[in-house]
């Protein structure tokens, strides 16, 4: 059976409004039988940030992980009608929690990574832009670094220009929040020296989320001269997932693999 993990306690989870419901973010911990320890992968479903898509873009991906020999966690944040920063809180937690329990778990704390979808590629974009080396405050925990050593971003919602996003994700996202937070959360804004390498992937059949997110963002990416790897395929629908049934898309899952045993050696 699957652990779960809670990433506060009960009175210590920051923003928590009992007005929202009940809800606590929490992982899954999908983790391998193996003699030496594995590199780890924060898996982040999308859902535009009004749910949580925890099955097909969550432990589906976390299975495909655990069959090739990595850690996996599966990821249940904060969603409307909570909006920034809880998200973002909720996955730097995440990285955190195992980074702090890496050895427990057997994992490498040095080669922890994420990978999201769609709203949830945009969340893991942000994690793996948006971090700190450890807080001051906070329990020990929070003291420990929340950089994703790798990143990948499946058809993710990568900019939240009016022009190109998917506009129910950024309201979602923006809650009654200043609407300068678009510009600052999306992607070709955000890059910096201590980024991590990047693996994206999305087709430009996606009449959802446009392919122009991907391509925006590995342009930036590319011009700053950081690691990036781009697939963009011909056929596919929106939030595919593992995309068993679509011809092309439905290899992205090997290349990803490939990717993941190139970057962890």
């Amino acid at each position: 059976m699957t652990e779960i993990r809670y990433l506060w306690e009960d009175d210590r989870i920051p923003l928590y409004n009992s007005e929202y419901g009940d809800f606590k973010p929490y992982m899954e911990l999908f983790l391998p039988q193996r003699e030496n320890p594995a590199p780890c992968v924060v898996v982040i479903p999308g859902g535009g940030y009004g749910g949580v898509a925890f099955e097909h873009e969550g432990r589906e991906i976390c299975k495909l992980l655990n069959e090739n020999g990595f850690a996996a966690v599966n990821l249940m944040y904060r969603v409307h009608p909570y909006a920034y920063p809880a998200p973002q809180l909720d996955a730097h937690r995440a990285v955190r929690t195992v980074r702090y329990f890496a050895k427990e778990w057997n994992i490498l704390a040095d080669h922890i990574g994420v990978i999201g979808f769609s709203a949830g590629g945009h969340l893991a974009m942000c994690a793996s832009l948006d971090f700190d080396y450890g807080l001051d405050a906070g329990d020990e925990i929070d003291r420990v670094s929340c950089r994703p050593d790798f990143a990948a971003l499946c058809y993710g919602v990568l900019s939240l220009d009016p022009a190109i996003t998917h506009m129910g994700t950024r309201i979602n996202f923006l809650g009654a929040n200043d609407e300068a937070l678009a510009e600052k959360y999306s992607g070709e804004n955000m890059l910096r020296d201590d980024a991590p390498p990047f693996f994206l992937w999305h087709t430009s059949a996606d009449e959802t989320v446009p392919p122009e997110c991907s391509l925006r963002f590995a342009s930036a990416l590319i011009r700053s001269g950081k690691q990036c790897t781009l697939h963009m395929f011909p056929e596919g629908v929106h939030g595919l997932g593992l995309a068993k049934n679509t011809p092309l898309a439905n290899q992205w899952g090997k290349l990803y693999i490939d990717w993941l045993n190139y970057i962890n050696g």
